[in-house]
């Protein structure tokens, strides 16, 4: 009994604590709130917004209501969060295996790359590429063309916008193909196992991610056509691309820098996990016949998965709470549209403020909780 009260005491008063403290700066708050005359609540998300925006994936302008704002800010930070952490990784994992080649320009590049990058601070990085290369790109009437319908300017970059006949059927096509595709790997899985034979899963997965959805196009009725930027002149001397998809400077360089500054890190994650595979393992896997491929494919990414997993997890977190900091060009994110514009105009600075942070805080949970399931998907089952 002694034991388990000398257990328990510390946590009761730990927690004790932490309620005292929370309930002073509350109740604190809420006097200073009530002698100010300011009312709490979160009515003001219905009201009518009164701002635009100058980027928005949905349909906004300022007869919209503050909530509508919000969830332009929250999918304005979704978007340049989700394409970062893609390209990220992927230019994380080749820079990280670059750097254990034994090709030496090969080796000293990714060193570089990862030396340069890393230790230049990511706000300043952001600054280079919108206001030193962005910035720097010609007027849309003096932009010439890339490939006939890519045009790069310094309003961003214009391209072609797909026009669908029948898109639900094109989706339904990859549907099934990743649906195939997952079954076909669960299969060779279990094949190599069981007989040691190897499927080649590759070539199939890419056999069918074309083929299924090139037969919606020739059985299925699918027609696809491009609406290509056309520049339009709006006064004298001002001038405009109009149709096509329209990439904000703000988002391509917030991109590049996060993406850029975050794959440092990453490549450095997968360097240690690949060197935390012993040698003893590399040398049994060639001495039984497998090619170079073969052994970073079967042998040392599925051991490395386990140390390159747990650190990559921080680096996506860290990506997507850096995304905050693009209130210092301009784009559109949470940071800038809600707890920026919405908090200056509505005064609700604790209720903005509140639901900003719990935003961020569900968006970090969701991706621990997604990679700490795949961590534990491929984690190597001793039986």
């Amino acid at each position: 009994m002694n034991f388990k009260l000398k257990d328990i005491v510390p946590q009761l008063i730990t927690v004790f604590a932490v309620v005292l403290v929370f309930g002073f700066f509350t109740y604190n708050a809420q006097i200073n709130m009530e002698n100010r005359g300011i009312d709490f609540g979160y009515g003001f998300l219905s009201q009518e917004s009164s701002f635009d925006v100058q980027f928005s994936l949905i349909e906004y302008d300022g007869s919209h209501s503050y909530f509508r704002a919000y969830l332009v800010g929250l999918l304005n930070t979704i978007l340049v969060s989700v394409i970062g952490i893609i390209i990220a990784t992927i230019l994380g994992v080749i820079v990280g295996i670059a750097r254990l080649s034994p090709n030496y320009l090969i080796n000293k590049f990714a060193a570089f790359y990862v030396e340069f990058f890393r230790n230049i601070p990511l706000l300043l990085q952001i600054f280079f590429w919108y206001f030193a290369a962005l910035r720097a790109l010609p007027l849309p009437q003096d932009a010439e063309a890339m490939f006939g319908v890519f045009f790069l300017t310094i309003k961003g970059l214009y391209v072609p916008a797909f026009i669908w006949q029948n898109f639900n059927i094109f989706l339904y096509s990859v549907i099934a193909a990743i649906i195939a595709i997952i079954v076909i790997r669960a299969h060779a899985k279990k094949v190599q196992e069981n007989q040691g034979k190897q499927i080649p899963v590759f070539l199939i997965s890419i056999g069918l991610i074309f083929i299924l959805p090139l037969l919606s196009f020739l059985i299925g009725g699918v027609r696809l056509s491009f609406e290509v930027p056309v520049l339009k002149q709006l006064a004298t001397t001002s001038f405009i691309y109009e149709g096509g998809v329209s990439l904000p400077p703000e988002l391509i360089a917030l991109t590049l820098s996060l993406s850029l500054y975050t794959a440092t890190f990453i490549a450095e994650c997968v360097r240690a996990g690949i060197q935390g595979v012993g040698k003893g393992q590399k040398e049994a896997a060639a001495s039984i016949g497998l090619t170079p491929n073969q052994v970073l494919k079967l042998v040392i990414m599925p051991q490395a998965l386990r140390i390159i997993i747990p650190p990559t997890t921080n680096q996506y977190l860290n990506l997507t709470k850096n995304s905050s900091l693009a209130a210092a060009i301009a784009y559109p994110d949470l940071v800038l549209v809600f707890a920026g514009t919405a908090l200056m105009q509505t005064g609700k600075a604790i209720e903005i403020v509140s639901i900003t942070m719990f935003t961020y805080l569900t968006l970090s949970i969701s991706i621990s909780i997604l990679m700490n399931w795949y961590n534990k998907k491929i984690a190597i089952q001793e039986k």
